[in-house]
């Protein structure tokens, strides 16, 4: 499997390919069309059925190359759906794992994080309950200062 990059590169590679080879079969066909075109009803007639020909000869060599190059993209796209749905089921499989492995702390803890949009806390081994350490307690008393 190659990588996006690398599609894009043997991507560009090809439709460059394609250009050159387009234009030269162009050239070269209109190049054997070496007579001139004659104002005369019966031969303006036939230069224009043949231009015509070549004309859709180099539209259906065009046609099939672009096709080509859509075929062995859409290849490309199959292979990287394809990685992404086992990545994708791996991750699931994991997930559920760790949810099973998870006390209910744990989860609640996990869902009020998700919620209020906070990065979850460090990780740690299943099991344990994080403390969240609260401000130390303030007496109950206070003095204040000399008011004015």
């Amino acid at each position: 499997m190659s990588s996006p990059c690398c599609a894009a590169v043997a991507m560009d590679l090809g439709v460059c390919q394609l250009r050159n080879f387009s234009i030269s079969f162009l050239s070269s066909l209109l190049a054997t069309e070496s007579s001139p075109v004659r104002l005369d009803n019966s031969s303006s007639g036939a230069s224009v059925v043949a231009i015509d020909n070549k004309i859709e000869q180099a539209m259906d060599l065009v046609k099939s190359h672009l096709m080509y190059a859509v075929r062995e993209e859409v290849e490309v796209l199959k292979e990287q759906i394809k990685e992404l749905i086992e990545r994708n089921s791996q991750l699931e499989q994991e997930n559920n794992l760790l949810k099973n492995l998870a006390s209910p702390e744990q989860l609640a803890q996990f869902q009020a994080q998700v919620q209020s949009g906070s990065p979850p806390a460090s990780t740690q081994p299943p099991g344990t309950v994080t403390q969240q350490s609260a401000p130390p307690a303030q007496p109950t008393s206070q003095t204040s200062g000399p008011s004015a």
